[in-house]
């Protein structure tokens, strides 16, 4: 920035007076290659952040299963499910209870113990939740022990 001063004189006294101020500005020009590198640099990054945070929750996902229907039926809601080994299965407390989630010793994988996915005790309550988990591929078929005549039962097949 450049200012020039000029003198001038009034009533006998000299007075200083700016002139005209000059203002240089310099403008950085970015290559349109370079900005477009950086646009796909971003966009790769944040894609892949996305993936990872979608490939976790998946990870992590339960299945539940609904003990009674909507309509007050008594069945297991979906009555068949198919799990990856490692992922667990919810079953909550929605309608015609109280239920309870019983395993089969007959009907589950050799080397696998019934009661370590079983939950005897009644959910009695709306909304009530058990959760197992499901290391061993196989099927396993389990009943509701008070609405078992009615033919409450479900099956989880582990891929």
């Amino acid at each position: 920035m450049a200012a020039t001063m000029t003198s001038s004189s009034i009533m006998g006294t000299r007075v200083a007076a700016p002139q005209r101020m000059a203002v240089q500005a310099r403008a950085t020009v970015v290559p349109t290659a370079a900005l477009r590198q950086d646009a796909v640099r971003f966009a790769k990054a944040a894609g892949v952040t996305a993936a990872s945070l979608a490939l976790t929750f998946a990870a992590n996902a339960a299945t539940t299963v609904k003990c009674g229907a909507d309509g007050g039926g008594l069945v297991f809601e979906p009555s068949e499910v198919t799990i990856k080994a490692g992922d667990s299965v919810t079953w909550k407390n929605n309608a015609g209870f109280p239920h309870n989630i019983v395993f089969d010793e007959d009907n589950i994988p050799e080397g696998t113990k019934a009661e370590s996915f079983s939950h005897e005790d009644y959910l009695n309550g709306p909304g009530e939740t058990v959760s197992s988990k499901f290391t061993t591929p196989g099927e396993y078929s389990y009943y509701c022990e008070p609405h078992q005549g009615a033919g409450m039962g479900g099956k989880i097949t582990v891929q």
